[in-house]
């Protein structure tokens, strides 16, 4: 297994992202490292959503330093689910299951356990931004939450840290060896998406789009959208229901 370089847990910070990328700049971290803080006061999600802070649920960043032949970086949010849903199904009761919903969604009975981030810095560094509802999860207007505590007692932070960092390092290391059409099955495997079922998509434009799952773009894991006509439309940033 590989070991991280470096793993930090601070108090409370901004946000682990911000804090990471800027050590990133100035070459104070690399690949493998983390930041882990017990809680944030800047921290967002995809869209520029602000992620809940609570204290209990993790809250952590880790760098990837991109090589050549990688698979495109925007990928990485399947490798960071898959992660996520590996460390949380070593807790889980046995019958509970962590369901994925495309791009990077984990979800236990219908709730949205974890938010990722991918934030480039310069054009060869991702700094892959991670919060998991432990203990606690928000309230949202505009989707269900859930957390590990509703369904186990919660791991302690320093518990569910080492578990997420051992799983992500692996799964990384499959995106590298075994390439993005495996990665991609891997992550369909695991999620709610089944071929020609309804889905609608909220663009990032505002607008909302009906149609049928046809599976994944092969080179950038987009959204293929059947639409009623029968003709195809790809999706590279959304929220489907």
């Amino acid at each position: 297994m590989i070991q991280s370089a470096s793993i930090r847990i601070v108090e409370e910070t901004g946000s682990t992202n911000a804090d990471l990328a800027a050590a990133v700049r100035t070459g104070q971290a690399r690949e493998a490292d983390w930041l882990i803080a017990h809680r944030q006061n800047a921290g967002r999600g995809r869209q520029g959503r602000q992620w809940f802070d609570g204290s209990g649920n993790f809250m952590g960043s880790t760098v990837v330093a991109l090589d050549t032949g990688d698979p495109p970086p925007t990928t990485l949010s399947f490798v960071t689910a898959l992660a996520v849903s590996d460390a949380v199904g070593d807790v889980l009761p046995s019958g509970v299951t962590a369901d994925l919903k495309w791009p990077n969604d984990v979800l236990i009975d219908g709730g949205k356990l974890s938010g990722i981030l991918l934030e480039m810095v310069g054009s060869a560094v991702v700094v892959v931004g991670i919060g998991v509802n432990l203990a606690r999860a928000p309230d949202l207007t505009d989707r269900k939450t859930a957390s590990l505590a509703q369904f186990v007692p919660a791991p302690t932070l320093d518990d569910f840290a080492q578990v997420l960092i051992d799983a992500f390092a692996h799964r990384l290391s499959e995106w590298r060896e075994d390439g993005l059409a495996a990665i991609m099955q891997r992550f369909l495997a695991r999620s709610i998406h089944t071929q020609g079922a309804v889905i609608s998509v909220h663009d990032t434009d505002g607008s909302r789009i009906q149609g049928t799952f046809a599976g994944l773009e092969e080179t950038h894991g987009a959204l293929r959208l059947r639409l009623a006509d029968g003709s195809e439309r790809v999706i590279r940033a959304g929220d489907i229901q």
